[in-house]
């Protein structure tokens, strides 16, 4: 018999997967080309590619990786000194940040909302920027 999940845990503020790849690049146009020539990564308009995914769980839901590399002199990851940076797909975040500001977790910015979700920055413990993404529904 299958395993009966708990309802109430799909609301649990936590990660949910990988919402996108972020990282620098010495020559950005010849990153792209080199990628998309040897690895068939395609770059969308957004100077990105878009890899989609269905969720386990709930087949019907399609979701989406970005993979975009960035100038290597763009502010983007700032304050990280990190050459990276990985967007992960939360849930619940409003209660996923109270619970990392009760933990100490440095909070680079206010929660930015688009059609698309809500945004915002943190810091690891190894001083890498992370950035959280809550899909909108």
């Amino acid at each position: 018999m299958g395993e009966q999940k708990n309802e109430s845990a799909d609301l649990a503020p936590k990660v949910t997967g990988i919402g996108g790849i972020f990282f620098y690049s010495d020559d950005l146009q010849k990153t792209k080309d080199w990628y998309t020539q040897n690895l068939g990564i395609e770059i969308n308009a957004w100077g990105s590619s878009s890899f989609d995914s269905r969720n386990i769980d709930k087949p019907e839901e399609v979701n989406t990786l970005q993979w975009s590399p960035f100038k290597k002199d763009s502010d983007h990851f700032a304050p990280s000194q990190k050459e990276f940076m990985i967007n992960y797909r939360v849930q619940n975040l409003d209660a996923l940040l109270s619970r990392l500001k009760e933990n100490g977790v440095s909070i680079l910015d206010d929660v930015a909302t688009y059609d698309f979700g809500k945004f915002v920055h943190i810091m690891d413990a190894e001083g890498n920027k992370i950035e959280l993404w809550e899909p909108a529904e």
